[in-house]
């Protein structure tokens, strides 16, 4: 985050940081836009609207908070609701600065034990990660050798399983063929030599 020495100006509020006075410039915009749009004389849509900007946290600078409040305000004093049935307004800033600076000695403190306790946790890690790539890579040159060897069509060998049964085919054909000729050649034999019985 960058700081800026002079602060810049928002809705008579005074942000340190460009990313706060953008989205406090967002939330006036989205305000504006809400006491345009929102029908005042409907309590049930105006407590609809405002628990649903609650829940979403949809508002999280004190542009926002203070529309927030006008609303549950409105609410309570002017629609007769009970505060139990408005939902709380949640906040986003730590305001105890001393349990700010604590917090972050604390995540300090953890951030050091698990850059100590990283090389350790890594090389467990690293092993297991190599051994089960090696794994997977013998998985699938397994899988490429089974379907080499398959008697099956595959897309690895389905052109030579194709000519394989084509040429299986073609031997089965040229036999019965040889066959037939064989046959017809015995039955041409008999008939000759019935011919010549009967010639006699």
């Amino acid at each position: 985050m960058a700081v800026n020495k002079s602060p810049i100006i928002v809705q008579g509020y005074a942000f340190y940081n460009d990313q706060d006075a953008v989205l406090a410039e967002a939330e006036r915009k989205k305000v504006e836009y809400l006491h345009t749009h929102l029908n005042t004389s409907d309590p049930e849509k105006v407590l609809a609207v405002y628990s649903k900007a609650v829940s979403d946290r949809m508002f999280k600078t004190p542009i926002g908070i203070d529309f927030l409040r006008e609303m549950q305000t409105y609410l309570i004093e002017q629609c007769d609701y009970a505060p139990t049935d408005v939902p709380a307004i949640p906040l986003f800033v730590e305001y105890d600065k001393q349990l700010k600076d604590r917090e972050v000695t604390d995540h300090r403190r953890i951030a050091g034990k698990k850059k100590e306790e990283e090389p350790k946790e890594k090389v467990p890690f690293i092993f297991i990660s190599v051994v089960f790539n090696i794994a997977l890579i013998a998985a699938v040159i397994a899988m490429f050798v089974i379907t080499l060897k398959s008697d099956q069509p595959n897309i690895l060998n389905y052109e030579t399983a194709i000519r394989n049964q084509y040429s299986y085919w073609e031997q089965e054909l040229t036999e019965k063929e040889h066959a037939l000729r064989v046959k017809e050649n015995e039955l041409k034999q008999r008939e000759i030599e019935l011919e010549l019985k009967n010639g006699n």
